[in-house]
């Protein structure tokens, strides 16, 4: 099925076109930092496997808590099982969970139009990544889009103080670097683990902004472009099968063909057999 044809967009307000300092210099820095972690002297076993270990528990944390959970409540878990899964999304540092979710739930609402936050008619730049370093009018929604998560005052205080949980892990990390003496030292496996980590992290999540929205195939007829891209889908455990989750935001799984391998939903379903899932909503695909 083909996408939806974008009509020319018109040039940003002045004042949506100017760069946010704080942000840009954040996102400048970590990438700054992710490529020192590369070097050779920072390089070890450890770091690899602490870069590994908080890769899964963060995308894991924002494919299944925050986005197949809390913002779209396609299934219900234990509170304190939300929690953790929440916590573990906000270490993606993607700012806080409560305008994660609700700039996640205006996409669905206007994908793909000029209002649309990361408008993929825009551009595979900007709906990449650009769209944040600017001024963000969603925003100013966040009440209608997350008034359900501001009534809560967990979400409140993750959502003020997310780059927080950064701190002990990093703090940890590198005092287990020196007293093992690993190589690169505690310096090494905090620069893996948070800046790359994050950076790596960040390109795999903005892809289902961007390449989700230019390359790949349609199983339904959306009046957006989203699209399923299978490589998006193995980085973002399951996310890249994107058009049938415009098709269907409701559904717990968003792999719906035998071939579309959904990492996210195969925890989902570990969670069910051990009792810690109920009211799970899956959309089935019709062929």
């Amino acid at each position: 099925m083909r996408a939806a044809v974008m009509a020319p967009r018109e040039r940003l307000p002045r004042k949506q076109r100017k760069f946010k300092g704080g942000t840009t210099s954040f996102m400048v820095a970590m990438h700054v930092l992710a490529t020192i972690a590369l070097l050779p002297r920072f390089w070890s076993i450890q770091g690899v496997v602490a870069l590994a270990v908080l890769y899964w528990a963060t995308v894991l944390g924002v494919t299944l808590g925050l986005h197949r959970l809390v913002a779209h409540r396609s299934f219900e878990v234990p509170r304190w099982l939300e929690r953790v899964l929440v916590i573990m999304g906000t270490l993606a540092a993607q700012s806080g969970p409560i305008d994660w979710v609700a700039l996640h739930r205006h996409h669905h609402k206007f994908s793909d139009q000029p209002n649309d936050h990361h408008d993929a008619g825009r551009g595979l730049w900007w709906s990449h990544s650009e769209w944040m370093l600017h001024e963000i009018p969603a925003l100013e929604h966040k009440e209608r889009f997350g008034g359900d998560l501001l009534k809560d005052p967990f979400y409140v205080w993750l959502d003020r103080w997310f780059l927080v949980l950064q701190i002990p892990i990093g703090l940890a990390l590198y005092w287990y670097g020196n007293a093992a003496q690993v190589h690169g030292g505690g310096v090494g496996l905090v620069l893996w683990a948070i800046p790359l980590r994050l950076v790596v992290v960040y390109h795999v999540t903005w892809l289902v902004n961007s390449a989700t929205h230019a390359f790949g195939y349609r199983n339904f007829d959306c009046p957006d472009l989203s699209r399923n891209c299978w490589w998006v889908a193995v980085l973002s455990f399951g996310e890249g099968w994107h058009n049938n989750h415009h098709a269907h935001p409701g559904s717990a799984r968003h792999g719906l063909r035998w071939f579309e391998f959904d990492i996210t939903w195969m925890h989902i379903r570990m969670l069910q057999k051990l009792g810690l899932t109920r009211r799970v909503r899956q959309a089935r695909y019709p062929g």
